[in-house]
């Protein structure tokens, strides 16, 4: 899996088919490609080591058995170096019609550069990649469970929008997401989703014939590999890239607690122009749009007239905004109710190291929120929602 100990032509065999831009290399593409296998989304750690060095001679430095400054980073990535993973990867990536993109391609988004060592070491795009550099970008973002207020106006703002060429992102999720989606594309308008899981597996299911369809004329997106499935904490990792790609979030329909206030948090940090639409102050669905407009500062959207004018807008970073994610969610996600794991498959499927993960283990056994049984096995104490 050492990336920098590849030659340049098992390099462009291991990459070939993969829509690789001529010019980019392709050894630093493969050990990118490594590296989306190894870490976990938003590792920062291993983003700060690519910084550094690069992507290839990072993956050396990973490998190596030293005791320094990436020791505990490389307790977290051993339970994945398997070349195996790797190859397995590029070659769905290959099957499913997925090209992979790098910071050094000219089709790479640029606006990614404000997440930092944040940033997604490698984008696998299902779709037309130069679609993530359109000039204005606006991210749609709302409840699941949303009502027919909610996706009404969420279409209206997209079609709007999409129709005056206006790139539509959000999260291919049931709900607002979709209503923005399909809305887009009615509209014969460019739109993006983004996944928490690889692009060839297809979720929510039932949005399969949606997902072809924006993959025909804009793109599917996500920084996990092909094969990889969507988790809790990649959903809420996956929503930085969205407040990322956008030069405005709007949040149109959201519970208290929602996962699009995650987005919204991300957008209020990276300094993206944010709004909400108002709704009912009875309606639990818009209590998490009312937030956005109380605790964030979002501009009340009631048009698109409005976003229109917010993409002109730039708001400064807010430090300490809401919707941080924590090691505990990834641990519970690794978890299953039914089915008792070990510490070392916990620990590969939630990118840690074996020792933290014994150690979150035991918190979380604490709380009650997971247990372990005679045979040494742990499991979840309640079902995931």
């Amino acid at each position: 899996m050492n990336g920098g100990d590849m030659g340049r032509a098992a390099a462009d065999a291991a990459m070939a088919g993969l829509g690789l831009a001529s010019d980019v290399d392709r050894a630093e593409a493969y050990a990118r490609a490594c590296w989306t296998v190894l870490a976990e989304p938003g590792d920062g750690v291993a983003g700060d080591l690519i910084a550094r060095f690069g992507a290839e001679a990072a993956l050396r430095i990973a490998h190596a058995d030293d005791d320094d400054e990436w020791s505990a980073g490389r307790a977290r990535w051993r339970p994945r170096a398997d070349r195996a993973a790797v190859r397995g990867a590029l070659e769905a990536g290959r099957r499913t019609g997925a090209a992979f993109l790098v910071p050094s391609d000219p089709r790479w988004p640029q606006r990614f550069d404000d997440l930092g060592v944040h940033a997604p070491h490698g984008l696998w795009v299902k779709g037309d990649p130069g679609r993530l550099i359109d000039a204005s970008t606006v991210a749609i973002v709302g409840a699941r469970a949303a009502t027919p207020y909610g996706e009404a106006v969420a279409a209206d703002l997209a079609a709007d929008l999409a129709a005056a060429g206006v790139a539509i992102v959000s999260g291919a999720a049931y709900g607002v997401d979709g209503a923005a989606h399909r809305a887009a594309l009615s509209a014969d308008g460019t739109t993006i989703a983004f996944l928490a899981g690889g692009v060839d597996r297809s979720y929510p299911r039932g949005h399969e014939g949606l997902l072809s369809r924006i993959a025909a004329t804009g793109c599917v997106v996500s920084e996990t590999p092909c094969g990889a499935a969507p988790t809790k904490w990649r959903f809420l990792s996956r929503n930085r890239l969205i407040a990322a790609s956008a030069d405005a979030v709007v949040v149109v329909e959201a519970g208290h607690r929602s996962g699009s206030l995650n987005t919204a948090a991300h957008a209020a940090q990276l300094g993206r122009a944010l709004g909400a639409v108002p709704g009912p102050v009875t309606s639990a669905a818009s209590a998490g749009s009312h937030r956005v407009l109380r605790e964030f500062g979002g501009v009340c959207v009631t048009s698109a007239e409005d976003v229109r004018e917010m993409l002109g807008a730039a708001v400064p970073p807010r430090q300490n905004a809401e919707g941080r994610t924590d090691e505990s969610s990834r641990l519970i996600d690794a978890l299953s109710p039914r089915t008792g794991r070990s510490v070392d498959e916990i620990a590969r499927r939630a990118g840690f190291s074996e020792s933290d993960t014994r150690a979150l283990l035991g918190l979380a056994e604490l709380d009650g929120r997971a247990a372990r049984s005679e045979d040494g096995l742990w499991r979840s104490s309640r079902p995931s929602r």
